[in-house]
């Protein structure tokens, strides 16, 4: 019996013109670990709330695998975060998530994502995130896409303004002990449909509805 008869959402597919997202198989998501622990951005800055990537190694990619089992094992309709791989040519190149919490009601999601330092600065991070936005918004029936990224970040920036975010406020965090301003960015449904610079193309999507709390 094969395993998306028990989690269909292993049969999920999103792809763009360079990329394939989908559940990492487990060499994949050992890839992945290892893209992480060769580092993911300059030591000098850290774009990341958490800082997950201040640590050994070793300890990041050890971190990398927890982390994405612990998102399969608590999954609930009302309560998920789909974590996918990016595949350009069959090589990993990143992650990209995207999650929401009481979807059917809210219809809202959220979004993050990391790319390997060798593949940074090619536009995959645009293709990636147009991929779960084509997901939520054409697949799900979302109203509202919302990110984040810290005043330094110019490339999450670029992307979320590529793809039709407006400003929506700010928040003041602590990041390696100093305070650091995240911007807020809100996308909904009638601004994607006009910036959709990435076509994208769903497979696998009504079998794992259910499990988007969606009939």
């Amino acid at each position: 019996m094969p395993l998306t008869t028990h989690w269909p959402l292993a049969g999920l597919r999103l792809t763009t013109p360079r990329l394939e997202l989908r559940l990492p198989h487990p060499e994949e998501l050992a890839a992945l670990a290892s893209l992480a622990a060769e580092g993911v951005h300059e030591p000098a800055v850290q774009p990341f709330t958490v800082a997950w990537t201040d640590v050994p190694p070793d300890q990041r990619a050890r971190d990398v695998l927890q982390y994405h089992w612990r998102r399969w094992g608590d999954w609930r309709p009302e309560n998920w975060e789909l974590n996918l791989v990016a595949l350009r040519d069959g090589v990993v190149v990143g992650t990209q998530g995207i999650g929401a919490r009481d979807f059917p009601v809210r219809r809202e999601v959220n979004t993050g994502s990391w790319l390997g330092r060798a593949h940074q600065g090619q536009g995959l991070g645009t293709e990636m995130r147009a991929a779960v936005l084509h997901l939520a918004f054409a697949g799900l029936g979302a109203q509202h896409a919302v990110s984040g990224a810290y005043t330094d970040n110019a490339a999450s920036l670029a992307v979320s303004r590529k793809l039709g975010y407006r400003e929506d406020g700010i928040e003041r965090h602590a990041v390696r002990g100093r305070p650091a301003v995240l911007r807020r960015l809100r996308l909904t449904a009638e601004p994607w449909q006009r910036h959709q610079p990435v076509p994208v193309e769903m497979a696998g999507l009504p079998a794992c509805l259910p499990w988007f709390g969606l009939a």
